[in-house]
């Protein structure tokens, strides 16, 4: 049933993103460095981050993705559902089919990916810009106040103000080549990872059904990182484009092929693959609670409240 696959997407993103959050907010510093660096990795980022903004600091743009995950794992989970339910001849896939079908899913949910990440990432940034200022500059005058943090309603009014709707959708087509791929890897290697060892089909001739949460969670971790280290380089063209404010030094760009030309002859081709070890450590995580609840049902004993 639909509406039971939507609730199940929406608490599966609300239990992920709550756990990983902090190594995502990670990520999205260490890809957006360019001139100097404030970081040197994964843990030298979460030090710094909880010693100058407190332990709600690796929290930031929490707000946003957490309101925004819900409708975004809910569309990407259930979308692939269906499809696969489409797409299915006797109960059997082809791997033709289960591809197509994580296209469609990858496809769907761009309409709120990409306005959630374009908000998400200017609030993550903002620590990394407001340390990099006090490496690259000396201190200002005690008399100046300090410059006020950006919060996700400001940024949103000021995007509608200045650019209009479209304003929150920069960067849209960089994330739809980015999520397109990724869910074309994504969900045909989990359906294989789900499946191993069980021969047993479900109600609708789908072994998927049947899967225990642990299988479901660690096929969910495997195919997840596989998937995520796979499209990292358009994940950090992606961030490049929707990041508003630069650093000192930092280069803007005018389109993908203008910011991956610039990151292949400034920063060389290793600068593609930054931040991959922290996307295998959010996504893998992520799409194992995501998929491990997914399959638990929870719609289902929800809707069956209300009957």
């Amino acid at each position: 049933i639909l509406p039971a696959k939507l609730i199940d997407g929406g608490v599966a993103g609300l239990v992920g993103v709550t756990c990983v959050f902090p190594i995502d907010l990670a990520k999205t510093r260490l890809q957006n460095q360019q001139g100097t660096k404030v970081y040197s990795g994964l843990l030298d980022c979460l030090v710094k981050t909880i010693r100058a903004e407190g332990y709600l600091g690796m929290y930031r743009g929490a707000a946003v993705n957490l309101i925004l995950v819900t409708p975004e794992k809910a569309i990407k989970l259930a979308a692939n559902d269906v499809f696969r339910q489409k797409l299915s001849k006797g109960g059997r896939l082809p791997l033709w089919a289960e591809i197509l079908a994580g296209c469609g899913a990858g496809t769907c949910q761009v309409v709120v990916t990409t306005p959630m990440e374009m908000l998400k990432i200017q609030l993550q940034d903002a620590g990394r810009l407001a340390a990099q200022r006090t490496v690259s500059a000396p201190a200002p005058p005690l008399t100046e106040p300090p410059s006020p943090r950006p919060s996700a309603t400001g940024i949103t009014l000021e995007l509608l103000r200045t650019r209009g709707l479209i304003g929150l959708y920069r960067g849209a087509g960089a994330t739809l080549l980015r999520d397109v791929p990724f869910s074309m890897i994504y969900f045909p290697l989990f359906a294989k990872l789900n499946t191993l060892g069980r021969r047993e089909q479900g109600c609708h001739g789908d072994t998927q059904e049947r899967a225990p949460f642990v299988q479901s969670f660690m096929a969910g971790c495997a195919a997840g990182s596989v998937a995520a280290v796979a499209v990292t380089p358009l994940d950090v063209i992606k961030t490049r484009l929707q990041t508003l404010k630069k650093g000192v030094g930092e280069d803007s760009y005018r389109g993908l092929a203008d910011c991956a030309r610039r990151i292949w002859s400034r920063e060389g081709p290793s600068a593609f693959l930054k931040g991959a070890t922290c996307r295998a450590l959010v996504i893998a995580p992520l799409f194992g609670i995501a998929q491990g609840v997914y399959f638990l049902g929870a719609g289902e004993q929800v809707l069956a409240v209300f009957r």
